[in-house]
């Protein structure tokens, strides 16, 4: 069993607070949310093709329900190192049937997108969050729409994509400290933009302009971000900076998902929800 390089959780942490949702809907209180994921694309790194069929999506999401999730990301393009970028409309016809179906069960739904068209043809489908990796910096009508759409926003950290020009990875002496400064400026976009602070969840994107090690610090630092005034989603699952620990993925995965829980997060976006559940248990 592989040892994560983090230091012990805090015995407390605050409480996390959900966003606030359209159409009634609402995320459970007093504990942490687990978000899963399903990737309806033919290139995502950890499982793409597996759930490029409607079918086969739809019954992955209801089996993730069934384990523990209490909510569905839903994406079509990857963001994976040097992935091919698709076109919103390309975008919306992989994910558009899904998005529909899941939130005409009921299920709250969030659709991981870079662009506003989708978020805003996602809200008329039903999804209550739109979760942009860019944090509204890849499409400039991304703010606008998602404080049209009424829906909540998570607003990752964004340099640039994996393996894009205009990735680096220097953040001077203090790591976590410029992280919430420039976070602070996209949350401030997103509020400008209409967007109201109920609605906003934040997201260190890790594995996004970070190195490993920035990851780890990340994670260790965590109250300093969830204690910034915003619900914390923390996406960790079968990233690259898991690997290095050298064991079995989804057991570590789920290990960093119950330190981020105890460190204060909202929400963890996982690939294995029921390993996560347990965990957390």
């Amino acid at each position: 069993m592989s040892v994560l390089p983090l230091p012990p959780a805090p015995a407390s942490s605050p409480v996390p607070v959900p966003p606030a949702l359209p159409g009634g809907l609402a995320l459970p209180t007093g504990r942490a949310a687990i978000m899963g994921i399903l990737n309806v694309t033919p290139d995502s790194f950890s499982d793409g093709g597996r759930y490029a069929d409607v079918t086969l999506a739809l019954a992955h999401a209801r089996a993730m329900i069934a384990a523990g999730a209490d909510l569905i990301d839903v994406g079509g393009e990857s963001t994976r190192p040097n992935s091919t970028r698709i076109t919103p409309e390309e975008e919306w016809e992989r994910i558009g049937a899904v998005v529909s179906a899941l939130a005409g069960d009921g299920i709250i739904v969030s659709v991981d997108t870079l662009h506003a068209s989708t978020a805003r043809a996602a809200a008329d489908a039903g999804a209550a969050i739109i979760n942009d990796v860019s944090g509204g910096r890849w499409d400039p009508d991304m703010n606008a729409a998602v404080a049209a759409s009424g829906c909540a926003y998570v607003v990752q950290h964004y340099r640039a994509l994996p393996g894009m020009p205009g990735e680096h990875f220097d953040y001077g002496e203090d790591l976590v400290g410029t992280l919430i400064e420039r976070l602070n400026t996209q949350v401030r976009d997103a509020l400008d933009a209409g967007v109201t602070a109920d609605k906003i969840v934040i997201d260190p994107g890790l594995g996004f302009s970070l190195t490993a090690d920035q990851c780890w610090q990340i994670l260790a630092e965590l109250p300093r971000l969830t204690t910034y005034g915003y619900p914390v989603l923390i996406g960790a699952s079968r990233k690259r900076f898991v690997k290095t620990l050298g064991g079995n993925i989804d057991t570590d995965s789920a290990a960093i998902a119950a330190h981020a829980v105890k460190s204060g997060a909202w929400a963890v976006r996982v690939h294995d929800v029921a390993a996560t559940a347990a965990t957390i248990a």
